[in-house]
């Protein structure tokens, strides 16, 4: 095999093998379809009772999630999905509270038609309410939970701050009272030559 072959045979098992990792496999709850070569795949989860939207190829074109038993959408699930052209994802028992803050601001972006069709179960305040017209208030006190090791990480950096803050004050205050001392026994030594 002379340079030439071996670059093409090398350049073709490399474009292989970056397409068999660029492929992901169907979720073993949907039926996929490819939608041609390098064009993406249609992937049908509907009407498969699903509690969780499953691990999903990045290639995903068309994406069907209907009728199923979904409430929310944990964040992060849906962020790779970048080539997804066309989303269906009505008819499960929403539960439109914080936990469905994510899925709102995905669908605004990615496919607001959708998110048009998306209408709440629970709580009841929001019953049968399209998802996109509910406001912060209408989901609840959706401030931003931080886990403890982060309100711990905050207090501690308040506390070095704070002590900080008192060191420099007391340096300020020790230099300026050396200065004093400074300028006294000098006064102290020229008195005492004259």
């Amino acid at each position: 095999m002379n340079k030439t072959e071996f670059i093409v045979v090398a350049g073709f098992a490399i474009s292989l093998l970056f397409h068999m990792t660029q492929t992901e496999v169907c979720p073993p709850s949907c039926n996929c379809e490819s939608l041609g070569e390098m064009k993406g795949l249609h992937i049908d989860c509907s009407s498969r009772k699903l509690t969780e939207v499953p691990a999903l190829p990045v290639n995903t074109k068309r994406l069907y999630l209907q009728n199923n038993s979904l409430t929310s959408v944990p964040p992060g699930v849906l962020d790779s999905l970048r080539s997804l052209e066309e989303v269906k994802i009505f008819d499960n028992p929403w539960t439109c509270d914080c936990h469905i803050l994510y899925l709102k601001l995905w669908l605004e972006d990615a496919s607001a038609p959708s998110l048009a069709d998306i209408r709440c179960a629970t709580p009841a305040s929001v019953r049968m309410k399209p998802l996109g017209q509910l406001t912060g208030n209408e989901l609840g006190v959706c401030k931003r939970l931080l886990p403890v090791k982060c309100l711990e990480f905050f207090w501690r950096d308040l506390i070095l701050i704070a002590g900080a803050i008192v060191t420099l004050l007391l340096v300020a205050w020790a230099l300026k009272l050396s200065k004093k001392l400074v300028c006294q026994i000098k006064l102290n030594q020229h008195n005492s030559r004259g």
